[in-house]
């Protein structure tokens, strides 16, 4: 007599395997399954190449934040099942038609070399977390073999592996990159306000987990399409019901921030001291304004002082002149040299002189420094000459008392830099003046794409951010990221303003990086235990 035959309902995606059988270490007998492909290798290519275009159709200035989730859930579909060769392709199929197109404004002046070796570098990164995450979806089946364990888990540790990789990029190799966040595609969309909570990598954690959780749905079986859509709705809905963090502030200080509209491109033709000049004449425009309604502050972009007014003395006249002109200290950018090395500065100059300073933290491989130079000018000799100087990375605080407001200061991709911004809260920062110089990029989405980021950085530290550039885009943004001024680019013009103050934490400046550590511990934990389960269904294929 045969016993009658098991029940072997499998969800969609996932197969049986007859070789995997055995006891679980509670001694209950089940059978195994490893998830396969949902798409042949081909048409995930193309599903890949979709979620690509999509993900950086999501960022400014197309800025159509919900096609970030579509393209991470293409990309996502199109990973489960996969081989790791398989993921491999399709990753770095996604990733370089992402990254090809979100840095386009990189070929603008430069060509396309600098272009694709930073967004092939990128696409390996990518390529090599596709297969992290296909991993995990393929042996998700052995690991959490109930509907509820999957639903449950599996989304979690798929957004956990997506932040945590860009968690490394942004930080790695040689101080990272951190553009083209999940999160960075929001500073317009209804969930930006969750990045005052979580930070920047727990929002890209959501967002992924979110759409991680939808497709989730999808493949389990057993459930009606309208229980599906509504446990989906409920998610979403989940997310956009938090409140806003109320963003409280304490006063403001009044601020004048100057944009100068100046030739301070790496291939601009200028004569030193032209970028001084253009922001002295903008500045004497404002004399009617300033003595009717005095300011507290005036800031200009970075380098808007191309000529160092330390090594200067008609630099430091002119500088003089103007803090003098508008009875108020002035906060500028500037180049340095101390000791025969090079700075990328912020100085504060009041009373005759420099009363604080500020180096760049992050200065930028391949255009503020060269790193191995003997070896990358053999490959690219007239590129690695353009860049004529190596600048240190700046080792001051991040803040400065100007006036008794106490600044954060960042100069351009420090507002990038997760670390940069912490530091500035950390150190008391009450508003954080954004100096940058977007000359290099034009009218692209860079300047836009930055523009986003200064937008987020206020929402998540609850600071006023005033983002102020040499030729735009330059804005005044609110701690709850509305914008209370902005400049039209390529114009000179300026903007003064009562700039609201805050000394209260967010919970994401007091638990950002707890958050990012957490998120991107239970990827690598749900992956090691795919990894272990992949090494025991290999070792029970082979009896």
């Amino acid at each position: 007599m045969t016993a009658p035959p098991r029940d072997r309902t499998v969800q969609p995606g996932i197969r049986a395997s007859a070789s995997f059988r055995g006891r679980t270490s509670v001694g209950l007998d089940r059978t195994e399954s490893i998830a396969r492909p949902v798409l042949p290798l081909w048409l995930a290519c193309l599903t890949a190449v979709a979620g690509g275009i999509a993900l950086m159709t999501g960022f400014p200035s197309a800025d159509v934040w919900p096609l970030t989730l579509l393209g991470a859930g293409l990309i996502l579909v199109s990973l489960v099942g996969r081989r790791w060769n398989g993921a491999l392709l399709v990753g770095l199929i996604g990733g370089l038609t992402f990254w090809c197109a979100h840095i386009s404004w990189l070929t603008l002046y430069l060509g396309p070399v600098p272009w694709l070796a930073l967004a092939i570098l990128e696409s390996i990164f990518f390529a090599f977390g596709a297969v992290l995450i296909a991993l995990v979806y393929r042996y998700a089946g052995l690991v959490w073999p109930t509907r509820l364990g999957r639903l449950g888990i599996v989304p979690l540790v798929i957004s956990g592996l997506w932040t945590a990789r860009e968690a490394i990029t942004a930080v790695a190799p040689e101080g990272g990159f951190s553009w083209g966040r999940v999160a960075f595609s929001q500073s317009t969309g209804p969930f930006a306000h969750l990045v005052a909570y979580v930070g920047v990598s727990g929002l890209s954690f959501l967002l992924v987990w979110f759409v991680a959780f939808v497709i989730q749905l999808g493949r389990e079986t057993g459930a009606r399409p309208l229980a599906r859509i509504t446990v989906a709705v409920a998610a979403g809905a989940a997310l956009l019901v938090i409140p806003a963090w109320p963003a409280p502030t304490q006063g403001t200080t009044r601020i004048a921030a100057v944009q100068g509209n100046t030739k301070s491109g790496l291939l601009d033709r200028v004569q030193a001291g032209d970028n001084l000049n253009a922001h002295i004449t903008e500045t004497l425009t404002l004399e009617r304004q300033l003595r009717e309604n005095p300011v507290d502050m005036v800031v200009w972009p970075e380098n808007a002082s191309d000529v160092d007014p330390e090594a200067s003395p008609v630099a430091a006249q002119d500088l003089d002149f103007i803090s003098n002109f508008v009875n108020a200290p002035l906060v500028v950018g500037t180049i340095a040299e101390r000791e025969g090395k090079y700075y990328n500065t912020s100085l504060l100059w009041e009373n005759g002189g420099v009363a604080d300073f500020y180096d760049k933290r992050h200065p930028v491989p391949f255009a503020e420094y060269m790193p191995a130079r003997p070896l990358f000018h053999a490959l690219a000799p007239d590129l690695v000459d353009m860049v004529t100087r190596d600048y240190q990375v700046g080792t001051t605080d991040t803040v400065m008392n100007v006036g008794g407001v106490i600044a954060g200061i960042s100069i351009c991709f420090d507002i990038t830099d997760d670390s940069a911004v912490r530091a500035m809260v950390d150190d008391g920062a009450q508003v954080i003046l954004a100096q940058t110089n977007n000359a290099d990029f034009g009218q692209t989405d860079e300047n836009l794409q930055q523009l986003a980021i200064a937008r987020l950085r206020a929402i998540e530290t609850g600071r006023s951010v005033v983002n102020i550039s040499t030729v735009g885009h330059s804005a005044i943004i609110a701690p709850d990221g509305s914008t209370i001024a902005a400049l039209a680019p390529y114009t000179p013009g300026a903007m003064i303003e009562n700039v609201p103050l805050s000394n209260t934490l967010t919970p994401a400046s007091l638990f950002g990086k707890g958050v990012e550590l957490l998120v991107a511990g239970l990827g690598l934990a749900g992956l090691a235990l795919a990894v272990v389960a992949a090494a025991r269904n290999r070792r029970y294929t082979k009896r």
